[in-house]
């Protein structure tokens, strides 16, 4: 089974927004509303992908309940913690401007909801997958996914952590399976500006040595970068096609890792999968379908 962990889920509101002028009223084209945060993203994949797997996470309010809704509109098993005060946050993406985005702050988490997490997170079996991912609200500690790695560590659990900052270098320590920063968060870690493949495999490898076993490196449309537990460098350019929203790339890309280890174990395989599917997403509307996966793999593979 792969489980996935949203500290901070979203209701997405996605919208175009032609000639935007500030100061003004602006109207949409286009809207969309999908749940959203890292971890409801991956679990999305996995399951367009027809994996199955469980999203645990923080429902708040009205808004937490519409993102229940959805994720199991969606066929995602959803084991969440009801937050008694405030609400789930909501966010606004400009889709028609890359990166253009109002994120909410979410609700506060107390320690007694983290210790209820804690205990759901104790039915995950070794040999499962668990995926980390995501920015944390300001009220849960910033070694939260360090410390879920230590209640885990006495099993044979293979855990991945797509996070920035401190969230990202206090897991280290517990050597994850695969640890997935971009090239401007591995480039803010070490203080250094990197936008190139070749520039961000020594930097890759100084997180290897610092404890993470396998590290996948994203950069956009110049394609991504894997440096293996063994020492061996996968990399690889963008497949061609037309960004038509950013949005979930990454996570796409983590879903379509995990998809392609648990098909055959296979490391490049694994990587072209990632690729594969974090393109695929950056090419559609939405969050990647299988068909739109499998196509882009074939097409550049």
């Amino acid at each position: 089974m792969v489980y996935t962990v949203t500290l901070n889920p979203s209701l997405d509101y996605i919208v175009t927004v032609d000639d935007l002028k500030l100061g003004l009223t602006n109207r949409t084209s286009s809207e969309m509303i999908l749940p959203g945060g890292k971890g409801v993203n991956v679990s999305t994949v996995l399951s367009n992908l027809g994996i199955q797997n469980t999203a645990f996470y923080f429902a708040a309010g009205f808004v937490g309940e519409e993102i229940t809704k959805r994720i199991k509109k969606m066929g995602i098993n959803a084991d969440f913690i009801t937050v008694d005060e405030g609400n789930s946050r909501i966010n606004i993406k400009i889709k028609n401007i890359d990166g253009t985005e109002i994120n909410g702050s979410g609700p506060d988490i107390s320690k007694e909801k983290l210790d209820e997490l804690m205990e759901k997170l104790d039915s995950i079996k070794d040999k499962d997958i668990l995926a980390l991912a995501g920015s944390i609200p300001s009220s849960v500690p910033a070694s939260i996914y360090a410390d879920i790695m230590e209640r885990l560590s006495d099993k044979d659990i293979d855990i991945v952590v797509d996070a920035s900052k401190d969230l990202l270098l206090n897991v280290l320590k517990y050597r994850p399976f695969l640890i997935k920063p971009n090239n401007h968060e591995l480039g803010e870690i070490f203080g250094i500006k990197l936008d190139s493949r070749e520039s961000v495999i020594p930097y890759a490898n100084k997180l290897r040595d610092m404890g993470a076993k396998n590290v996948l490196v994203s950069l956009a449309g110049k394609g991504a970068v894997l440096v293996c537990e063994d020492g061996t460098v996968y990399e690889s350019e963008a497949p061609e096609g037309e960004l038509v929203n950013a949005v979930g790339a990454g996570d796409s890309m983590v879903a379509g890792f995990i998809a392609g280890w648990l098909e055959n174990k296979n490391m490049e395989y694994a990587f072209k999968m990632g690729i594969a599917a974090g393109s695929a997403s950056a090419f559609s509307e939405y969050l990647a379908t299988r068909e739109e996966i499998i196509k882009v793999y074939s097409d550049f593979s």
